[in-house]
């Protein structure tokens, strides 16, 4: 495609900016011609083609995202622009011809998700219609120039035997899966961003028997559990009112009027899980959710954490998560990039009352070795049964 001067394109944008809503190439003529800039039809193609490109979509990012496999693309001001597809970070070849316009883009997303994004508002999370999660914050803010962060929701769901095929847990692994989710424990998957805990908590779910009502409640709609009953409830920011905003608390509270037979935190990051941890504890089995943790072992000081911050004492918390929580799930990713389940954990209780997350299963070259808590963690699968 012909290249076309930054400056030029800046000056061709700032006339149809005015009067035009969906540039032509009769538009795109006539604005060169205004700038006295004479040029061929290649040119006039490129120009409009590029400002279509901005007033439609993603924009420039929309290559990136529809490649097979990308769940982020990340942009660090005009000239670097990274994907990763699961195997790290890679830089693209994809840049802008300025911040301005990187700022534009982030601006109109913005706007397509309901939300204000300027320099008193400098930064914004939100969800796009298509359900990819989109953040951005504006320069001078972020440097070196405007950021963008862009979650690209998994366009398929994976099984429990698709995740044994790709090496992300070994056979014997996945039967000590499927016996913890028929046994009806409550547990957490565990991990960094971009570990792969909603592809692995949706391919449990998926583990579920038919006949069960599974209600899932997220800030942002992720999980796509491959099961015949599935009920979503997503959380929902103000508006640019301030006004109308649900958060997950309010949905927890929802979802336990509506019989679920699992209920899911699609992400227990904040008060709810104060909601979580008494429904687990009154009758609800089989419940789980996802939460950022560096380890399994780090599990327990983060729901102590989340629990104080919600209003609970330090020793209810730990009462609590060891009445109603049976194990961890933990993730992570290995040198190349690819994610794998590390291992899982039991819930245990010291006499002093205090929670701790201790390895029951080790999974490590497709092999699931016993832990220290193995016996513990075989107990709750027996009576499970």
């Amino acid at each position: 495609m012909t290249d076309v001067p930054v400056d030029l394109l800046e000056r061709v944008r700032r006339r149809l900016a005015v009067g035009v809503d969906e540039p032509t190439a009769g538009h795109v003529a006539d604005a060169l011609r205004a700038e006295t800039h004479m040029c061929g039809s290649d040119t006039v193609l490129a120009i409009l083609d590029r400002l279509r490109r901005e007033s439609r979509g993603i924009g420039a990012l929309e290559p990136l995202v529809s490649l097979p496999g990308v769940t982020d693309v990340l942009v660090n001001g005009a000239e670097a622009v990274h994907l990763d597809r699961g195997h790290g970070l890679e830089l693209t070849d994809v840049s802008f011809g300025s911040d301005a316009e990187v700022r534009r883009l982030a601006q109109r997303l913005a706007a397509q998700a309901g939300r204000r994004l300027d320099d008193a508002s400098p930064w914004v999370d939100a969800r796009l219609p298509d359900g990819t999660r989109f953040h951005a914050v504006l320069a001078p803010v972020a440097r070196p120039g405007t950021v963008i962060s862009l979650r690209v929701p998994s366009r398929r769901t994976f099984s429990l035997a698709e995740l044994v095929a790709a090496g992300a847990v070994g056979p014997a692994g996945a039967t000590v899966l499927r016996q913890l989710v028929a046994a009806r424990l409550s547990f957490v998957v565990s991990g960094g961003t971009g570990s792969g805990k909603t592809t692995v908590l949706s391919a449990l779910l998926g583990e579920v028997p038919a006949a069960e009502r599974i209600v899932v409640v997220e800030d942002a709609t992720e999980l796509r559990p491959d099961h015949p009953h599935v009920v979503g409830l997503e959380a929902r920011p103000a508006n640019v009112e301030g006004a109308g905003v649900v958060t997950v608390r309010d949905l927890v509270r929802q979802a336990l009027r509506m019989r679920p037979d699992r209920l899911v935190v699609g992400e227990v990051r904040g008060a709810e899980v104060v909601d979580l941890l008494a429904a687990l504890n009154t009758g609800h089995e089989g419940g789980c959710g996802t939460v950022h943790a560096n380890s399994a072992a780090d599990v327990p000081a983060r729901f102590e954490a989340l629990g104080v911050a919600g209003g609970l004492p330090r020793d209810a918390v730990h009462s609590q998560v060891a009445a109603g929580l049976d194990a961890v799930l933990h993730l992570g990713r290995a040198a190349d990039g690819r994610r794998r389940i590390e291992h899982l954990a039991a819930v245990v209780v010291d006499p002093s009352g205090r929670v701790s997350a201790v390895p029951a299963i080790v999974m490590a070259g497709g092999a699931a070795r016993p832990g220290p808590a193995h016996d513990a963690l075989a107990a709750r699968l027996e009576r499970g049964r």
